[in-house]
């Protein structure tokens, strides 16, 4: 006859569990992942939902960790991302990076012809000095300045002509001042465009606010005060009683914080002893030998 070997309940304890900071759940340490550069984790399928969802609305090519508040400001690898996303994703992922390395690289530039957009290659000297360009796809010839037809012996015009990123184009292009179509984003000269809707844009590249009609940056405008003054007055594409609501919004919430802060600092102040001195107690506790 044999005799059960004795295990200790706390050894019957299963795997401790690891909280998710995106869906604030809990999981085994299997349905983690950890991002590499800066050892944040994350469930799983919270992390995939976040880079899928990046990489389709194509807001960002290098994807930082969720957590705003990391420390090292980690990005995720391209092994990291290929390892969870479906491979058109990926594939969507890399043409992207591909556009804004072309677009960021004084030495490449896109040909102007929306119907073409090969990768044109620019001379490594006197790149701050208009030359020509020839296209190798399409044999199109262009300033590399202003991106319009080649102008020898002339100026650059004021305006530049718009250079359409692979796949995007225009068919109601126009280039008159404050009504037109597309521009560039004041901070990092991508192009956008604008349908319809209020002159307050935001650029999808950079993240950068600015007003649609005088270029003029909007970060730090909560309360949209450009529009109640100058050239752009009334031009924000919203009735008055809806600017007024939308102040009213951006205080009351300020508001609300400041005073839920003041009011519940007494009793944080209060319960700060309680919290210490029950943090002691339960340390104290786990300092104790284990039964044998």
């Amino acid at each position: 006859m044999t005799t059960a070997r004795y295990r200790p309940t706390w050894d019957l304890a299963l795997d401790p569990l690891v909280s998710c900071k995106l869906c604030l759940g809990e999981y085994p340490v299997e349905q983690m992942t950890t991002i590499a550069q800066c050892q944040c984790i994350f469930c799983t399928l919270c992390l995939k939902q976040y880079v899928e969802l990046l990489i389709k609305e194509g807001l960002e090519t290098a994807i930082s960790c969720p957590d705003a508040a990391c420390p090292k400001q980690g990005r995720l690898q391209e092994d990291e991302i290929e390892c969870m996303v479906a491979a058109e994703i990926m594939q969507r992922y890399k043409k992207l990076q591909f556009e804004r390395e072309v677009l960021f690289d004084p030495c490449r530039t896109w040909c102007p012809a929306s119907s073409c957009q090969a990768v044109c290659q620019l001379q490594d000297m006197g790149l701050q000095t208009p030359q020509l360009v020839q296209c190798k796809a399409c044999d199109m010839e262009f300033c590399s300045a202003c991106r319009a037809r080649w102008h020898p012996g002339q100026g650059c015009p004021e305006t530049m002509p718009i250079t359409f990123l692979p796949g995007e184009t225009s068919s109601t292009f126009r280039m008159e001042g404050d009504d037109a179509p597309i521009k560039r984003c004041p901070k990092c000269k991508v192009y956008i465009e604008r349908d319809e809707g209020c002159a307050q844009m935001m650029c999808k590249s950079c993240k950068h606010a600015f007003c649609w009609y005088c270029l003029e940056s909007l970060d730090d405008d909560f309360l949209l005060i450009h529009y109640d003054k100058g050239p752009c007055r009334n031009k924000l594409g919203h009735s008055r009683a809806s600017v007024i609501w939308h102040r009213t919004q951006v205080v009351g919430i300020f508001a609300g914080f400041g005073l839920l802060l003041l009011v519940a600092s007494p009793f944080l102040l209060l319960a700060t002893p309680f919290v210490l001195c029950c943090k002691c107690k339960c340390s104290k506790g786990d300092d104790d030998p284990l039964p044998t």
